[in-house]
């Protein structure tokens, strides 16, 4: 049987698929971040030398750990590495990597368009395919329905990630004991304090303290130069004269603080909905404005939680902070036949901001970029020969959307390119439905499809056989509804 030294064992143990004991806690290093999945890097020792990695992969773990008054805090995921590692003492080492269930979206990719959806609704959906899922939304902003919007050769959590970071939604990670949950949000309003966190004192490093006092004793607050204006552009063919442009700035005290940041397309349509995305871009910017980095005892401080410091030496530092991300390191191994016991230690550095500016995700991950044309079909509803509207456009089945119904709903609207274009005047020829078209889009964005051309196929062949009829050219028609070869006009020249 294990033996340990009872009292700190209690304040670090570990749950795992295996029975009590075959794994036993030694360390545990930690990094977790807003918007970021988090880590959890495991060692774990066991007097058997043959575990079944399959019976650890894949499955839940959670680590206890004990915080005043008889409580636990938890640090929960799911084992996404496991291995086995040589011998500490008289015990075989295991090394084991937790993350969320959020990273297995990393290991899917899909092509599927989205069509009149907000992004916190897609997000759902696509939440909606992963059994393991558990989050919970806390957004207060209203969100604007997106006509088109295309997941495109990336995986699910790409997808979902690059919409929260346009958006400006964010989130952490709750844990309990064997669970943990993704919380969405868009405000500081929506984070509190963790239990008996709500103030943490700062204490001078020489200064004694009490030996079950928690504390923080490392302190820096840093500033730097970020952009102070952010502007940006779009263009809508309905409202082709229509201003979008909008711009956010913030005021600084400082030396250059007016630089500016232009964009383009901003990717809306509504002049409200550019405000909101300034606002958005300016509250990232002003995100990585002033820092503070800081080192703690306090074992529950967490990340996504608010806290107040207090007795800085600097009295404008004693104010409310969001936990923006930390390290931790946990190790306990005094255990029976280990030459070197560590009775049980804990370490904490952390990122913080001032509550008083809102958090926003940087937007690091990028949006996927259809390098080239493409060809589709038009579709339309049943029985119709052209579908379109006032405009000309047409719908389209991809080839990629294994989900289309390759009917009116498979594809947004799409501009069709003629030679002519002007107004009231021009040519035109609607492509209809079942013909095969060329697929472009603006500055190479899956979400932006136009036609820019056709081309025949084996279901759609040439008006004239070839290469018999090479010197021939001309143009044909076909009525509709319900034409045939007998039915059409012609202007042709040899």
């Amino acid at each position: 049987m294990v033996r340990r030294e009872d009292s700190m064992a209690r304040l670090m143990q570990i749950t795992t698929p295996l029975a009590e004991d075959v794994l036993l806690f030694q360390r545990l290093h930690v990094y977790e971040e807003l918007s970021r999945p988090f880590e959890h890097q495991l060692t774990l020792l066991s007097a058997q030398k043959d575990i079944n990695l399959d019976d650890v992969l894949g499955k839940p773990v959670s680590v206890q750990l004990g915080i005043p008054k008889g409580k636990f805090r938890y640090f929960s995921g799911y084992v996404s590495r496991f291995a086995q590692s040589g011998m500490v003492g008289r015990y075989y080492r295991y090394t084991a990597t937790s993350r969320p269930w959020l990273w297995f979206l990393s290991r899917t990719a899909d092509c599927r368009i989205f069509q009149e959806m907000t992004v916190p609704d897609i997000i759902k959906q696509v939440f909606a395919d992963h059994p393991t899922a558990d989050f919970e939304l806390k957004l207060s902003a209203s969100y604007h329905k997106w006509n088109y919007c295309v997941q495109y050769r990336e995986t699910d959590f790409n997808f979902v990630s690059r919409l929260m970071e346009q958006e400006g939604i964010y989130y952490y990670f709750r844990h309990d004991k064997g669970r943990h949950t993704m919380v969405l949000v868009d405000s500081t309003s929506a984070h509190s304090p963790y239990g008996d966190y709500g103030t943490i004192p700062y204490v001078v490093p020489e200064r004694v303290r009490r030996t079950d006092q928690e504390y923080i004793d490392s302190w820096e607050i840093s500033r730097e130069i970020q952009p102070g204006v952010y502007a940006q552009d779009d263009f809508d063919f309905e409202r082709p004269s229509a201003v979008l442009l909008t711009k956010k700035n913030v005021s600084r005290k400082h030396n250059e603080a007016d630089y500016e940041i232009y964009d383009f397309p901003g990717e809306y349509l509504q002049k409200a909905d550019g405000d909101h995305y300034a606002a958005v871009r300016m509250d990232e910017l002003s995100t990585q404005f002033e820092i503070a980095n800081a080192a703690t005892n306090a074992r529950g401080l967490c990340v996504g939680a608010t806290f107040t410091l207090s007795d800085q030496t600097r009295d404008d530092q004693n104010r409310e902070y969001l936990v923006l991300g930390a390290n931790y390191d946990l190790e306990f191994s005094a255990y029976e036949g280990l030459s070197d016991p560590n009775p049980g230690t804990y370490q904490c550095s952390f990122r913080a901001m001032t509550t008083q500016q809102q958090f926003r995700p940087a937007r690091t991950t990028p949006k996927p970029h259809v390098t080239g044309p493409q060809t589709a079909v038009v579709v339309g509803p049943a029985g119709d020969e052209i579908y379109t509207d006032k405009y000309g456009r047409v719908k389209v089945q991809f080839p990629w959307d294994r989900y289309g119904k390759k009917n009116e709903n498979s594809s947004c609207w799409m501009r069709v390119s003629h030679p002519w274009a002007g107004k009231n005047w021009g040519m035109i020829a609607i492509p209809r439905i079942g013909q095969e078209v060329i697929v472009d889009f603006l500055e190479g964005d899956p979400d932006e499809p136009i036609i820019t051309g056709r081309v025949y196929n084996a279901e759609q062949m040439p008006p004239y056989a070839l290469p018999a009829n090479m010197t021939q050219t001309g143009t044909k028609t076909r009525s509709t509804k319900g034409g045939d070869p007998s039915n059409f006009n012609e202007i042709r020249f040899e």
